[in-house]
């Protein structure tokens, strides 16, 4: 007896033992394991686990779980808030020009809540593209010395911009006909081009020069290729402006990001035209793109955010931007992004103004097609206003 108890308790410590069955006897089960996991053993004695056991691992793999659990509710609600706060922006309709029967004439371009399918002509937007207009002001920040319409498609992940020169004629019954001058401000720059190209914009992004040095020298400089010797100084009080680079890959400054921005001719008079300097602007700010969302920048998203504030002016609401920033996420900029400047000629003359630049009727209307067209059908001659000299110097 006390023998067969003996055996009993060895064989008890060295394997575990499914409970008996109740009333009714009958055939003992083979010892099973259980699926979960998280239970502890099936003894109806509890048992003290020793120190570093498998009770203690499950205790801590319980934690984690709960702990895992607890992160990915967050997670979920953090996504959920994120997409019911973000909001694509409304695309516009732009009312046509006369010539469609439209109730606009030069000069009077702008946004209209016309129902596309109620427009002349069949217009209709395409779902998911959107057209931002882009200026950057001079240094002293009344002018907007850069203009530019971009056009993001975000089905495709496709953004096509268009550098507008800033002496481009425009058809105006009075005042200065060159684009950049006039009363209005970025909202008038932005009825002007409307009308001259018959796109309808969405919203806009204003930068001053100032935010473009800050926002290149946060980043550390930008990589570029300087398109030609550059030597020109303007001493005068108001500009006080000295560009000297060489021709080749230079590693550029805020300060010298600006200046190669700035650059259009030499001391001697060679160099190159308004258009040169557009072309060079386009590859700065897809240089400084690529520098943005590169990978090592993604820690600077506070720093961007205070200088975006201090020196961005848009009507972009908050939602809409982080909408954006959420589609830009999977656009390639070396390979999503199509630039060019509308082709025309700068000798132009209208009502006595002169170096007027007189923009290609074809060439501009292949151009917006091709790179801004927000619409389901291209547009012609005849959905655009743009004007023709009086005459050529």
């Amino acid at each position: 007896m006390e023998e067969r108890y003996l055996n009993m308790s060895r064989q008890s410590q060295g394997r575990r033992v499914a409970p008996a069955q109740g009333r009714g006897g009958g055939r003992s089960e083979p010892p099973r394991r259980r699926d979960d996991d998280w239970e502890d053993d099936w003894d109806d004695r509890p048992r003290k686990a020793p120190r570093g056991g498998r009770s203690g691992v499950i205790g801590v793999l319980k934690g984690f779980y709960i702990f895992l659990v607890v992160i990915s509710a967050l997670i979920v609600a953090v996504y959920i808030g994120f997409s019911l706060m973000v909001k694509a922006p409304e695309q516009n309709q732009l009312t046509p020009p006369n010539q469609q029967g439209g109730i606009t004439g030069p000069n009077s371009g702008g946004v209209s809540t016309v129902d596309p399918g109620g427009v002349p002509g069949g217009l209709e937007r395409k779902k998911g593209v959107y057209t931002v207009f882009l200026a950057a002001t001079d240094k002293a920040g009344t002018l907007t010395d850069v203009m530019m319409v971009m056009r993001y498609d975000t089905n495709d992940q496709t953004v096509g911009v268009i550098s507008i020169p800033r002496d481009t004629l425009v058809g105006r019954e009075k005042g200065n006909p060159h684009l950049v001058y006039g009363g209005g401000g970025v909202e008038q720059r932005i009825k002007d081009v409307s009308d001259m190209l018959g796109v309808p914009i969405d919203c806009y992004v204003k930068v001053n020069i100032n935010g473009f040095i800050t926002l290149v020298d946060y980043l550390k400089g930008i990589d570029f290729y300087v398109p030609c010797d550059m030597n020109y100084d303007d001493p005068s009080i108001n500009n006080n402006l000295h560009i000297h680079f060489k021709e080749g890959m230079q590693h550029l400054s805020g300060q010298q990001a600006m200046e190669v921005a700035r650059f259009r001719k030499n001391n001697d008079g060679s160099g190159y035209s308004d258009v040169g300097r557009t072309q060079t602007q386009q590859k700065l700010l897809i240089a400084l793109a690529k520098k943005v969302l590169s990978w090592d920048s993604l820690t600077k998203i506070n720093g961007f955010v205070e200088i975006f504030n201090e020196t961005v002016d848009t009507d972009l609401s908050l939602n809409e931007m982080l909408y954006f920033a959420s589609q830009a996420i999977n656009l390639d900029p070396s390979t999503g992004v199509e630039t060019a400047t509308l082709p025309g000629r700068g000798d132009a003359v209208y009502r006595g103004s002169k170096w007027c630049y007189e923009l290609d009727q074809e060439g501009t209307l292949e151009l917006v097609n091709r790179l801004i067209n927000p619409y389901d059908r291209d547009l012609t001659l005849e959905d655009m206003n743009i004007a023709k000299a009086d005459k050529y110097m």
